[in-house]
Parts: structure tokens; sequence; C-alpha cells
């Protein structure tokens, strides 16, 4: 078995930028895509939705 010299999805997903969102209610971190900014997302700690306003570009 050969390795594929590029990955077949790859191209749709190499500009996509990562952002850690704190939520307003339990201040826990929460990572959200660039392509998910039109999604509502809410908190894995708590279940509050997510204010994006409170994002930061990952590092």
């Amino acid at each position: 078995m050969t390795t594929p010299a590029h990955c077949p999805g790859f191209e749709q997903f190499k500009d996509l930028k990562s952002f850690i969102c704190q939520c307003p209610e339990c201040g826990s971190d929460n990572e959200i895509f660039s392509d998910e900014f039109d999604k509502t997302h809410k908190c894995g700690n708590c279940g509050k939705q997510i204010e994006f306003s409170k994002c930061k570009a990952a590092q």
C-alpha cells in the first residue's frame, strides 16, 4: 500500500482558522473553526450559547 502524495479533502480545509471562544457563563474555552461562525454553538462544559465576540485566534 502506498501513501497518496496529496490528501483528497485537503484543499477545502487548508485555509481554515481555529479560534478559542470563551463561554460567557462558565469561562470554559471552546474551539471553533472559521467555517462554523454561521452556526450556533453551545459550550461543551455548561451548554450555554457561545458569543463569537469572545473568540480569539488559536496559537
